[in-house]
């Protein structure tokens, strides 16, 4: 029975200290900074909506114009109102909605499948 509890002791000693070895020096974690282009399309709509939140609560449609160009788009109007128009489609939430709606109105790409969300305007009703 010492046998088998001795094995035991040593079995994880051994893979504790091999583990440890392999994960801290063989191989390590490296972060590496990923450009923003790398995000899957998910994050990239999460992005728009963030940057169309901040052009709703700012008025600056170049500041947003060039923080979405880091996403490697080549034609970031038309890439808004797809962005919208998926939301819409996809019955997202209403606020993120009219986030988008008022930055593709701002970029002139306001479609008929976006005006009942052109009134949301969920910061300035704000006091």
């Amino acid at each position: 029975m010492l046998r088998f509890f001795l094995s035991i002791f040593v079995g994880l000693t051994l893979g504790l200290a091999l583990g440890l070895y392999l994960g801290w020096v063989q191989f390590p974690r490296q972060y590496i900074n990923s450009p923003i282009t790398s995000l899957t399309e998910r994050f990239k709509d999460e992005y728009t909506v963030m940057i169309a939140a901040g052009y709703l609560a700012d008025g600056d449609l170049g500041g947003a114009f060039d923080r979405l160009r880091l996403l490697g788009q080549s034609n970031i109007p038309a890439y808004v109102q797809t962005v919208t128009e998926r939301y819409i489609t996809n019955s997202r939430d209403a606020r993120d909605i009219a986030y988008l709606v008022a930055l593709a109105e701002g970029l002139g790409r306001l479609t008929p499948i976006m005006e009942p969300y052109r009134q949301l305007r969920p910061l300035e009703q704000q006091p």
